[in-house]
């Protein structure tokens, strides 16, 4: 059992801190999508709430607090309560494995800027991740509606699908770190960033997460156009803003995911030096990431949902296998011969397997163009 006090004191401030990031970041997240996006569409964006628009959170958190509430008559009550709360908490408990950056000595003791380090965090990472879903499910069900019903149903279908490619895209990653520990995944990379070796892997984790957090141009489950907002088109107040609240941490979440994955994490220049800088290190790659996901809703149009599925099984899946067979070619030949070129067999592999996806899906569509006329 754990005497040290003190220890469960840093546990508890680095938890809050962990929280009250998350819940800021959300905030915020939402002013630098609107500016972000109001720039790309030449528009103004929120400015009125304080100096350049920054209280514009602040205001819109004001309007739904004390926004009315309203349920279904013939709603499941206890679960269309606890359902915003079983989308939402996912995104938080999977900071907590998220290494924000090595260790400072402070206060006489060494502090780990992360919570936990555990040596499945991978795992743990896919096994959290994929409960969301659940809260999804049971808002479109315990509404009544026959909207909602139809929204959760294509976020079953559309979840699942892309979860077995993003999972069998994380296993390059635990094959090239040699383990599942996201801290010493990222010592791993001191040399070079996983997504040199394995570009496609990284891309095919980037477009499972889009299609992970419901984000455009994979956003299905609430296309507006079709389905009136689709699983949560009953909510209103506050539990509407939990699902966002939910949406948009996710966003911040799988960002870090796959900074931590792909990009180093909280590597960077002087950061042996200054582990300090750990953690401004990975809030510039997230913000990176970030401005990328506002990019494409900005750019591509919502993805019909047949396409949606086929691309998925049919393009994903078998190149998320492709990458872990090449990416386990290339390292038993290293292990073999060693010869540091086998690892670049990786990457050009794995682009030439990105080259034989993208023409497929040229020709699919050719031929999907050519059916019509």
């Amino acid at each position: 059992m754990i005497t040290d006090w003190t220890l469960w004191l840093e546990w508890f401030i680095k938890a809050l801190v962990i929280i009250f990031a998350l819940l800021i970041g959300f905030a915020y997240l939402t002013y630098y999508e609107r500016r972000a996006l109001a720039r790309m569409q030449t528009r103004i964006g929120p400015n009125r709430a304080g100096p350049y628009g920054l209280l514009q959170p602040i205001a819109d958190a004001i309007k739904l607090i004390f926004k009315e509430e309203l349920s279904p008559a013939k709603a499941y009550k206890f679960v269309f309560f606890l359902s915003p709360i079983l989308t939402l908490l996912p995104s938080i408990v999977i900071g907590a494995v998220i290494p924000w950056g090595a260790t400072v000595h402070w206060f006489g003791r060494d502090i780990n800027l992360y919570l936990a380090d555990i040596n499945v965090a991978v795992l743990f990472f896919a096994a959290i991740a994929s409960v969301s879903v659940y809260g999804i499910v049971l808002a479109g069900w315990s509404s009544n509606s026959k909207y909602a019903m139809l929204g959760a149903m294509r976020s079953t279908a559309q979840m699942i699908s892309y979860e077995v490619a993003l999972g069998i895209s994380l296993t390059p990653v635990i094959l090239l770190a040699n383990s599942m520990s996201m801290r010493e995944i990222v010592e791993a990379q001191r040399s070079m960033w996983f997504v040199v070796y394995q570009p496609l892997g990284a891309l095919i984790f980037w477009i499972a997460t889009l299609a992970e957090v419901n984000r455009a141009p994979f956003d299905m489950p609430e296309a507006e156009q079709e389905l009136t907002a689709g699983y949560h088109a009953e909510y209103s107040g506050m539990k509407f803003a939990l699902f966002f609240m939910a949406e948009y941490q996710k966003m911040i979440i799988v960002s870090a995911i796959l900074a931590v994955f792909f990009f180093g994490g909280y590597l960077g220049p002087g950061e042996a030096q200054y582990p300090i800088l750990g953690p401004v290190y990975m809030f510039a790659k997230i913000m990176i990431l970030l401005f990328v996901m506002i990019w494409v809703r900005a750019t591509w149009p919502r993805i019909r949902y047949d396409r949606l599925m086929s691309f998925g099984w049919k393009i994903l899946l078998p190149a998320s296998l492709a990458t872990v067979f090449l990416t386990a070619v290339g390292i038993l030949m290293f292990d073999v011969a060693k010869n540091a070129l086998w690892m670049w067999f990786i990457p050009v592999s794995s682009m030439l397997v990105f080259a034989i996806c993208v023409i497929g899906v040229y020709q699919a569509l050719r031929r999907l163009t050519y059916e019509r006329v």
